[in-house]
């Protein structure tokens, strides 16, 4: 047992440390959702890669409660060691398992490298020994490098591709309007961003089931992307992720002619909206975009956070005998509200006009920082944060 007082350790787009009882807190918010928003039944077995945080957390959530699944989730979190509490994402799958207990639902992890074939391994075993063949397949991984079996390291890099680029951007410390140059990605660099980010992974995790006939008929899955606004396409969708990500969706198009072929499934990208993750705030101009974006997506009633985004993947994409309205790419494209033409002009005008002293007046900010702090169980309501809390936490 260790009991501590847990205040949050934040600076800009690096938290060190997490709150046991308000990620908890965070879970059982997206599980209400998820109850309340679809059907209880329907799909038996799913498969999450990258299952703790952000969108692959809601996809695991919908899952177990929204449909009733037996699911297993891969992530690679930190546990508590002695004094020191463990990450959010261990965190949030703590609580996850524990309302799944509670509620007599199956939810099962695996905490390790999912690029690695031993991991891979030991999922199959795990749906052949307890869980059975899978029904859907959620790839959800955001990793920043990967190992090879034999030793080789890939780090993926955040640059743009064919000449350096100058963006806007905010300091999350400060809250001033910077500017700042990147310089061009090497071709080793992109290279390796591929590596990392493309879809070399999720067609392995797919060939693995496969190869332990732990496909179902039907069988179905998607990957996670994201393309964005023009103000931060020179540094995302044109630079070295957004290449990466380009391969991804070649790899959903090659996996769905097979899986309608062999099994009458599918494969597909799900393109999201833009949200507040550690990820994205280490993205020049993203958390600055996100601010403005927030704000005008808020004005209109059309903001929504990872869960609804989820609901609405399940329920009007991928349920079954749901087919998935796509676009010319075969994309599924879950952003449709934040690319609106209305709410990308207003973006974009805003984005030409904030300064530093406007920064209050046309982002919410607050919102950002607030969401950024939630996302580590930190400024959530009804939490007492000066009483000491049990840092301990069992899957």
């Amino acid at each position: 047992m260790s009991e501590q007082v847990v205040a949050p350790r934040i600076r800009g787009f690096i938290a060190t440390n997490a709150h046991p009882d308000g990620c908890a807190a965070n879970v059982r918010a997206q599980v209400e959702v998820a109850q309340a928003s679809l059907p209880g039944s329907g799909i038996d077995e799913v498969l999450v890669v990258g299952s703790s945080t952000g969108y692959g957390l809601s996809s695991a959530l919908c899952a177990c409660f929204g449909y009733g699944a037996q699911t297993l989730g891969i992530c690679f979190e930190r546990p508590s060691v002695e004094d020191k509490g463990a990450s959010a994402g261990w965190y949030n799958l703590a609580e996850a398992h524990r309302l799944a207990r509670e509620q007599g639902r199956t939810l099962e992890t695996i905490n390790g490298d999912a690029f690695s074939a031993e991991i891979k391994q030991q999922a199959a075993e795990t749906l052949q020994q307890r869980l059975g063949k899978v029904d859907l397949l959620i790839y959800s991984l955001a990793a920043p490098r990967r190992q090879g079996p034999d030793g080789t390291v890939w780090n993926s890099v955040l640059k743009p591709i064919g000449g350096s680029h100058a963006s806007k951007t905010i300091n999350l410390r400060s809250g001033a309007i910077e500017e700042r140059t990147f310089d061009q990605a090497t071709d080793e660099e992109i290279a390796d961003t591929l590596k990392v980010m493309g879809g070399e992974d999720w067609a392995d995790w797919v060939e693995t089931l496969r190869a332990n006939d732990l496909l179902a008929d039907g069988f179905r899955t998607v990957g996670y992307s994201y393309i964005g606004p023009k103000a931060t396409q020179a540094i995302y969708r044109s630079g070295t992720i957004g290449h990466a990500k380009e391969h991804l969706e070649a790899t959903a198009l090659e996996l769905d002619a097979r899986l309608s072929a062999d099994l009458d499934g599918g494969a597909w990208v799900s393109v999201n909206k833009a949200v507040v993750t550690q990820a994205s705030a280490a993205i020049p101009g993203v958390p600055l975009y996100i601010g403005i974006l927030f704000k005008v997506m808020k004005a209109r009633g059309l903001h929504e956070g990872t869960i609804e985004q989820i609901v609405r993947l399940y329920r009007d994409h991928i349920a079954p005998g749901v087919v998935p309205s796509t676009d010319e790419g075969g994309r599924i494209r879950l952003d449709d509200l934040e690319m609106t033409p209305d709410v990308q002009s207003t973006v974009d005008a805003i984005w030409n006009e904030v300064t530093t002293e406007r920064v209050g007046e046309l982002l919410d900010y607050d919102g950002y920082q607030r969401d950024f702090r939630q996302l580590f169980g930190f400024d959530i309501e009804g939490i007492d944060y000066d009483a000491p809390t049990e840092v301990h936490r069992e899957l």
